[in-house]
């Protein structure tokens, strides 16, 4: 089998909500791409939503899947971030953010209750959601003389490489990002042309 070098996300932030017995859970689901950005939107939905009793969230990173992160905020172990989480993976998306934002209506819910009411805001922030598949590719940053400006554009458009950044002077720099499957391909070729290209990340 061929390396599979797609992953399922989202395109652009969407919302859900769900209702129990006076709680209101409003649960916010965002593309992202580090750490970084679920302090950030954290931070934000903390502000927008001050009365709220609880801020549970769940996340998955990197195309391989690998990195997620869970947070009950104080609801009780296993009721709320795991929920969430799990429909992260039965919708088979990585690099997503949901948090669902819990304002308490004066009942308790019980543990089947909350992990019921967990799941299902964040299952409906993913079905408002447009999901989208993205290649996993490595970001490489190419060094050349500006004589060999020429045979690189020609390399890039030949092999429908993006660019990120590009400086052009009389050395040259710029940042590709290469489709993980066709890299082997693209880095040998550049190797002919005697470009050096060094690797920065994977996206």
């Amino acid at each position: 089998m061929l390396f599979d070098d797609t992953y399922k996300t989202i395109n652009a932030p969407s919302e859900g909500i769900y209702k129990d017995k006076g709680s209101k859970f409003l649960a916010y689901a965002y593309p992202i791409k580090t750490e970084q950005d679920v302090k950030t939107l954290l931070h934000d939905l903390k502000a927008a939503h001050p009365k709220a009793r609880h801020h549970c969230w769940a996340m998955r990173l990197s195309p391989d899947r690998s990195i997620y992160r869970i947070q009950d905020d104080g609801e009780p172990s296993g009721t709320a971030g795991r929920p969430i989480l799990n429909t992260l993976l039965s919708a088979g998306l990585s690099n997503v953010l949901i948090v669902v934002v819990r304002y308490f209506g004066g009942t308790l819910l019980g543990v089947p209750g909350l992990i019921n009411a967990y799941k299902s805001a964040a299952t409906d922030a993913i079905r408002q959601a447009q999901i989208i598949e993205k290649t996993i590719n490595d970001t490489y940053e190419l060094r050349f003389d500006y004589l060999a400006m020429n045979e690189v554009m020609k390399l890039i458009k030949e092999e429908q490489l993006e660019i990120r950044t590009q400086h052009f002077d009389n050395s040259c720099t710029i940042q590709l990002e290469i489709r993980k499957s066709n890299l082997n391909q693209v880095l040998d070729k550049l190797e002919k042309l005697k470009i050096s290209a060094s690797y920065l990340h994977s996206t």
